[in-house]
């Protein structure tokens, strides 16, 4: 969650590879939101970068610091965040939808998108600056730009009840969740990323069977890309799903991911926010993810019942979405920052 000394974002740029590995195109500018400050030295430094070397995952500059702490609107009830390759965090209201962007540096805030009225959950970024937006209980998924906020998609999603509660992107496709219903759905997206008409609707049958209360809602990939993963927050289970919806349970050898939410893959390892418990779980998995063993709980005296979780250079990022506490238009919401444990 370290970066630049400034918030360049409408000239640091981001880089897609050429045909050649050694080369990679400056290929977009973004705008970065009001109180960033801009720096167009950022852009000589990236133009020669592209020309010498690969991106990395995030552009910073070390010896800097951000803040560990940002600040939302009184009233927003946070639940979703979600960071891409350059300092900005993505938040999404549970309360009417809203969207909005944070600059890590400064913690400055702005809309980027006003709300339909229903919630915004979990959130995911991809490499074209594509917001992918899981509506909880309005049943729907939505594609925003992140850039603009506007909306490049929407998709009623047919289960009656629906509580569409978090979102992975793989390769070829974009998934989410429903808590209430066994069921997963599928964006499966084009040769060229192009977005699809319908979503596809996936049963998921095997050893996860849907109880009273929260079921199916963190996921992420296998270490392998060849499966997903699925925490059932009322049950402390954790699932291996095909991609055609077959579950098999994940032998946590005894421990439990009760309350299990929002989750972050790096590597082998797994990354599991316990909302209510205040902590974030470290297991490792195996290749195939058919075994996981916990090596550490992180507990903070800031968290707040954090919901998810989301990477920025080192640090991880939660959104206290505050569930024990009496939600009103002046009750003040924040996101935490901690290093990777």
């Amino acid at each position: 969650m370290a970066e630049a000394n400034v918030c360049a974002h409408r000239y640091v740029c981001k880089f897609k590879p050429d045909a050649a590995p050694a080369v990679w195109n400056v290929w977009r500018f973004a705008y970065a939101p009001k109180g960033c400050i801009v720096d167009r030295r950022a852009l000589v430094l990236a133009t020669v970068l592209a020309l010498t070397t690969r991106a990395t995952p995030a552009l910073a500059r070390p010896g800097v610091t951000y803040p560990d702490s940002l600040s939302l609107p009184d009233g927003f009830q946070p639940e979703g965040i979600a960071i891409g390759k350059l300092p900005y965090a993505y938040l999404g209201s549970r309360a009417d939808g809203e969207i909005r962007r944070v600059c890590l540096r400064t913690g400055k805030s702005s809309m980027l998108s006003r709300g339909p009225g229903t919630p915004a959950l979990g959130l995911k970024l991809d490499d074209r600056d594509r917001l992918f937006v899981a509506g909880g209980t309005g049943g729907d998924a939505r594609v925003l730009d992140a850039t603009t906020g506007r909306v490049l998609a929407s998709y009623r999603l047919p289960a009656g009840g629906a509580f569409i509660n978090d979102v992975v992107l793989t390769g070829d496709a974009a998934w989410f969740t429903d808590s209430a219903h066994p069921v997963l759905f599928k964006l499966p997206f084009g040769p060229d990323g192009e977005l699809p008409d319908h979503a596809v609707r996936v049963p998921i049958t095997g050893a996860l069977t849907y109880q009273s209360g929260v079921n199916a809602n963190g996921i992420a990939a296998t270490p392998d890309g060849k499966a997903l993963l699925l925490v059932q927050s009322n049950t402390g289970r954790l699932f291996r799903s095909t991609y055609a919806g077959r579950t098999t349970k994940i032998s946590l050898n005894g421990e439990s991911l009760l309350n299990g939410d929002g989750m972050c893959l790096r590597g082998g390892i797994l990354y599991v926010v316990q909302n209510r418990d205040n902590a974030i779980t470290k297991l490792h998995l195996d290749l195939a993810a058919h075994s996981a063993s916990v090596l550490s709980r992180t507990k903070d005296a800031r968290f707040d019942v954090p919901t998810t979780i989301a990477e920025w250079n080192g640090d991880f990022y939660l959104p206290n979405a505050r569930l024990t506490t009496a939600a009103t238009a002046a009750t003040p919401y924040n996101v935490v920052g901690v290093p990777i444990p």
